[in-house]
């Protein structure tokens, strides 16, 4: 196999790097060879390992190399009997199953392949099919529990381009026998030769190969391109970071739409012929695994295993017992930044070490990782990857890039290399995400220190802004954290008419642990590193709102924000008698707007309390509709 130590690079190295010639790196040109050649090499070896209900004690299914390249190669010559083509899209709304591995790396060896969010509603789904223009479709049957088939059903009434569906599991849909287009993916599988690859296809390195969904699900959809040199280098480099070998076990639980699972417990594994166990269709998601992660790591040996911050927050409180963990080298984490509190407390009690990285979509997967055996920094995202440029950069008032920045000067994160995508699937998109010499802006706001570590301060539009005065949320955050009773914090700026914003925290608490919101308010003026950080409002939920890979949703919290802080504006108009809501969603051209819906209105002052509501918000930079209530028929 490839050999795959290597070193971080640092500030001395190569700046401005093109491009690596594949040659250099590995004898691959396509991720289809990085299968083939896995098989060739550890045939009999496990790939995939999957645990169908996610407990340590199941019978698990075992795909071997060998039977995984099988599998790939027939659903390879499957899509091309359909038509799909070099430049055509397979997608899938599929969990975590060994048939999504077997789909993605089938359809990117005769075309392409477009992830899909399988938790999103018909239309979002519908919306994302007519952008990669995918005729085929790959999901899950009919099973108790799920209703995604229900989805799909409504998906096709939505976008009738829709020509073949292949149901994984449940029962069969439709008629069952492929007349209206639909199929069970894995009976049509056995139709094709498993030994070859039917179409015979030149693969070149900038093909492109996948499609992966980034931003927001309004709006023309952010369709991210990767190519197979994109995918192909993120996997040699995770490889050489993480000191991957054919002894390794990765464990899978982050969903298999999203880049890192792809990729880092994926594609980068099987480029050293290691191992992974599938942890149930759900993944971390599923309560049985968190239960019994301790005991999976010792039944399989695993080595390592990559997270977000509120999956390890959850591991803190399952007690090791007498599990022999000595085989799990490190975990990783790079969706969101790590609470320095719950990095060390997890090092604490498990003695695992954490390897803190960063990355996105449009960079295939990652951009910087703290060293495995060098000095690990915590709280920063490391160093950058070899043959990959990554600076901070300074952009002037309108804009536009202005210089570098100097060592420990925050600005935007820039990166360059074989890992960054051509650009978005609608060219329009590109204008903004490629600065001059082909840098990929990241939106990202870092530091670079004196010895070559990067340090992330947040995206440009999480940072709080009081007045004048730029608040890094996560200064709130890590003093939130350092209270014995929270779990998690997220710290957003909510509205003020007058400041702008006012940072707003809101927190979930230890399982049996106590805190009123006034408590942990005086424990955040105690511990802000700075006056004006201090939260003005601290909410307590149940449960924090997560993203379908556990990565805190912000944009849920900002929305709560919008709506506190309008009800509260509009509150004298309430207690005059008339019954006000508020509600905040997403919109297409405005990006937020906030409804506010009107009850109780005598006929004769309608128009005054409508020009009062949108006179008290007006003082807001967002977007208000006024409406009647169910009871009322003024215009809104």
């Amino acid at each position: 196999m490839v050999e795959t130590r290597c070193r971080i690079a640092g500030p001395a190295d190569i700046d401005d790097i093109e491009r690596v010639p594949l040659d250099r790196r590995a004898p691959f040109h396509s991720t289809y060879e990085v299968i083939r050649r896995a098989a060739d090499k550890r045939g009999d070896r496990p790939a995939i390992t999957f645990l169908r209900q996610g407990g340590a004690d199941e019978a698990p299914v075992v795909m071997s190399y060998r039977d995984l390249l099988s599998r790939v190669n027939q659903a390879a010559n499957m899509f091309a009997d359909l038509g799909v083509g070099p430049g055509d899209a397979v997608s899938y709304l599929l969990p975590n199953l060994p048939q999504t591995h077997v789909t993605i790396w089938g359809a990117q060896a005769v075309g392409i392949v477009n992830a899909i969010n399988p938790l999103l509603k018909p239309e979002q789904i519908a919306h994302l099919l007519d952008a990669a223009g995918s005729l085929v479709l790959v999901t899950l049957g009919p099973v108790p529990g799920s209703d995604l088939w229900d989805r799909v059903e409504a998906v096709r009434g939505l976008y009738p381009k829709l020509e073949t569906i292949l149901q994984v599991g449940g029962q069969i849909g439709g008629s069952g026998d492929g007349r209206d287009g639909i199929h069970a993916f894995d009976a049509m599988l056995d139709r094709y030769p498993a030994d070859r690859l039917v179409t015979v296809r030149d693969i070149a390195p900038d093909d492109v190969c996948a499609l992966f969904h980034t931003g927001g699900t309004t709006g023309a959809p952010k369709l991210v391109r990767h190519i197979h040199r994109n995918e192909i280098y993120a996997a040699w480099a995770l490889a050489c970071i993480g000191d991957f070998t054919p002894d390794d076990v990765a464990l899978l639980g982050l969903p298999l739409f999203h880049v890192n699972a792809v990729m880092l417990t994926g594609l980068a594994p099987f480029l050293a012929g290691a191992s992974t166990v599938l942890l149930s269709p759900a993944g971390y998601r599923n309560p049985v695994v968190i239960r019994d992660f301790w005991r999976i790591v010792a039944r399989y040996r695993a080595t390592f295993f990559s997270a977000v911050p509120t999956v390890y927050a959850a591991l803190l409180d399952v007690p090791v017992g007498d599990a022999d963990i000595g085989s799990l080298r490190y975990g990783t984490c790079g969706a969101a930044p790590m609470p320095v509190e719950v990095f060390r407390a997890f090092e604490r009690r498990t003695g695992v070490k954490i390897l803190e990285g960063y990355g996105l979509t449009e960079a295939t997967v990652v951009s910087s990782a703290n060293p495995l055996y060098g000095e690990r920094r915590v709280g920063s995202i490391g160093l950058r990857l070899p043959y990959q440029a990554m600076k901070a950069v300074r952009f002037d008032d309108q804009g536009r890039y202005e210089r570098d920045c100097a060592p420990g000067e925050i600005g935007v994160i820039a990166v360059k290399g074989p890992n960054v995508t051509p650009g978005y699937v609608h060219g329009t998109m590109n204008e903004a995400l490629f600065l001059e010499g082909g840098w990929l802006n990241t939106g990202d706001l870092g530091r670079q220190d004196a010895e070559g570590y990067f340090w992330l301060v947040g995206r440009a539009r999480d940072m709080i802004k009081r007045g004048g005065h730029i608040i890094d949320p996560a200064m709130i955050e890590e003093g939130l954290h350092r209270h014995p009773a929270v779990a998690l914090a997220a710290a957003i700026g909510k509205p003020d008419a007058y400041a702008g914003e006012l940072p707003m925290a809101y927190v979930t608490l230890k399982p049996e642990a106590a805190a009123t919101p006034e408590e942990l308010a005086e424990w955040s003026r105690t511990h802000a590193a700075e006056p004006a950080a201090a939260p003005a409002e601290i909410v307590i939920l149940d449960a924090m709102p997560v993203t379908a890979i556990g990565k805190i949703y912000k944009p849920a919290l900002r929305q709560d924000a919008i709506r506190r802080a309008f009800e509260a504006e509009l509150r004298p108009i309430t207690q005059a008698g008339i019954g006000i809501t508020v509600a905040v969603e997403n919109h297409e051209v405005h990006g937020t707007v906030a409804i506010v819906n009107v009850r109780g209105v005598p006929k004769g002052r309608r128009d005054a309390v409508r020009a009062r509501i949108l006179r008290a918000l007006g003082r807001y930079p967002i977007k208000v509709e006024v409406r009647p209530g169910s009871n009322d028929k003024c215009p809104g």
